[in-house]
């Protein structure tokens, strides 16, 4: 039996977005339950609407109004569900929040996750973004996830390799993208060691525990990154550009500077922060958007910023570092 639908209609989506762009969304659910999303796809009236899934909306970029209904994902719970000889396997649902999720496995007594400390959004959100800082990505810690298909409107698990991850890709950024994701299980290793691969994590002293290095985690990106509830962003707006090693060869004579990373593959992934600084927009505003003074791969609303404005804003800073460095950035947020 369906659970009762508590549609809201012309519903202000300027909260469940960390840019606070202001748009309205023709319909809305707030989703506690699996049942809800069974109810809403076998309801003629409201299984012909376009959806969106939102979750802490802090990858997405409202460009308009949403014509449809937008799904908001708020299934909560989290347990530590066995292990097996290497693992400890912990499942949490796709509503919680991701930043607090990680801080409790830690309580619990389980590392694994502290490099990804201080996040924002959900954990449904964290696999289709393989979200990744401080030398740790999901793929990494995964096990499994639960999706709910609205094509058949059954319930099913899916293993790391049928999730497709890549860097900040996944499946459900492609054919997966109908796909809503319930819950996730991670399997977090029962002898702990310490990740300490990225340069400026590993400078810290006395990396020792989880609880250590998530706290340092957070002092670096509470340094380097502004609060959402404070200034209204993204993250990184753009993904670190990998290049073939040839193409970046023939960048390092022209800039002998250039940051880069040499890839297992023999590409070269660049740093898109410093390719952004160099042209000249850290601190730099178009309008109502801006970007961050402490950290140029960020794009902020300093108020009353549109979709867009900050549209308007990455398309400049994107085309200034295509005309000097002749790489193209990619944003990371989905724009809507």
């Amino acid at each position: 039996m369906s659970a009762p639908l508590s549609i809201q209609t012309q519903f202000p989506l300027q909260s469940l977005n960390t840019f606070g762009i202001a748009a309205t969304a023709r319909a809305y659910l707030r989703v506690t339950k699996k049942e809800q999303l069974l109810g809403v796809y076998a309801d003629g009236a409201w299984a012909t609407l376009p959806k969106l899934v939102l979750g802490g909306g802090s990858n997405v970029l409202l460009t308009r109004d949403f014509d449809g209904m937008v799904l908001h994902i708020a299934l909560d719970g989290k347990e530590l569900i066995g292990g097996d000889e290497t693992h400890h396997f912990v499942r949490a649902a796709a509503g919680e929040n991701w930043h607090q999720f990680v801080q409790w496995t830690i309580a619990q007594g389980v590392g694994g996750l502290e490099n990804l400390s201080l996040i924002p959004g959900t954990v449904g959100a964290a696999p289709i973004q393989n979200i990744g800082a401080y030398g740790l990505e999901i793929k990494d810690v995964f096990h499994s996830v639960t999706v709910f298909d609205p094509a058949s409107g059954e319930t099913r698990v899916m293993d790391a390799a049928a999730c497709r991850f890549a860097y900040r890709d996944s499946v459900f950024k492609h054919e997966g993208s109908a796909l809503i994701i319930l819950d996730v299980t991670f399997a977090l290793p029962k002898q702990w060691t310490p990740n300490l691969r990225y340069a400026e994590l590993a400078a810290e002293p006395d990396l020792t525990s989880p609880r250590k290095i998530a706290d340092a985690v957070i002092a670096i990106r509470s340094r380097k990154l502004p609060d959402p509830a404070v200034i209204g962003n993204a993250g990184s707006f753009f993904k670190n550009p990998v290049v073939p090693g040839a193409q970046c060869a023939a960048l390092l004579e022209r800039f002998p500077n250039l940051v880069h990373h040499a890839q297992p593959d023999g590409t070269e992934k660049l740093a898109a922060g410093w390719l952004i600084d160099q042209c000249g927009w850290k601190g730099k505003n178009l309008g109502a958007a801006g970007v961050y003074p402490k950290q140029a791969l960020v794009l902020v609303n300093n108020g009353g910023a549109t979709g867009a404005d900050v549209v308007a804003l990455a398309k400049a800073i994107q085309a200034d570092v295509q005309a000097r460095y002749g790489v193209l950035l990619e944003p990371e947020p989905v724009f809507i």
